[in-house]
């Protein structure tokens, strides 16, 4: 078979999207053991080298608009193109919940430690593991795994809402509490979103393999019919 210009095109675009994941992924990593390990170093790489993510995402668009042009793709060809300008700004955002995260973790790091860390890093490992999922569904097209990916969603946030109830149990005890229980509050609802980016990111799949826009959708219309 011979292969098309387009084809070319959309395997670089894909490789674009694997390397920006892959430091997004890297950036999340780093913001938590930043966290729990109490390291200020990791936590100001990751604030440092959020430049790079903003910059992987204008190439993205320079690409996409390029392909656009030249090759003027069709159909699914073109949902995938049009669909990497979406997944683009997720993985962005999900940086960008990196950088919160590294910033409130230099706050706490000069505070004695509020709890042990358990749900927190179970969280970001949930979180993580639907972004890697998500992306993965995108390079291979794989509209079952976008829906997996979507179901999970739900369990951040039950994990979310037991760090609520028992990060409010401390600051109600204790009101010296209030300050780190907030930190780590804002770091779990970061958490929470990143799995809401890789929910995007796997309504997007769908649409590309499956041309039905799932956005929007409540989960009783999901499992109706």
């Amino acid at each position: 078979m011979i292969e098309r210009p387009l084809d070319h095109d959309i395997e670089e675009l894909k490789k674009l999207i694997l390397t920006m994941a892959g430091q997004v992924e890297d950036q999340l990593a780093n913001a938590i053991r930043g966290l729990v390990e109490r390291n200020d170093e990791l936590s100001q790489a990751v604030i440092e080298s959020d430049r790079l993510i903003d910059q992987m995402e204008i190439e993205v668009d320079r690409r996409v608009v390029e392909t656009i042009v030249r090759a003027r793709p069709l159909a699914g060809d073109l949902r995938l193109v049009m669909a990497a300008t979406k997944v683009a700004p997720d993985l962005e955002r999900i940086a960008d919940h990196a950088v919160g995260i590294a910033r409130r973790s230099l706050d706490l790091s000069n505070e004695p430690p509020l709890k042990r860390f358990i749900t927190i890093p179970a969280m970001a490992t949930a979180a993580t593991t639907m972004v890697r999922d998500a992306i993965t569904a995108f390079v291979q097209r794989d509209s079952a795994l976008a829906r997996a990916i979507i179901a999970r969603d739900g369990d951040v946030d039950a994990m979310y809402e037991q760090i609520f109830r028992e990060l409010l149990t401390y600051m109600m005890a204790d009101p010296r509490t209030i300050a780190r229980g907030l930190g780590l509050l804002l770091i779990s609802r970061s958490l929470e979103r990143i799995a809401d980016q890789a929910t995007n990111i796997a309504e997007q799949v769908v649409y590309l393999v499956e041309a039905e826009d799932i956005r929007h959708r409540s989960p009783e219309s999901e499992t109706a019919g």
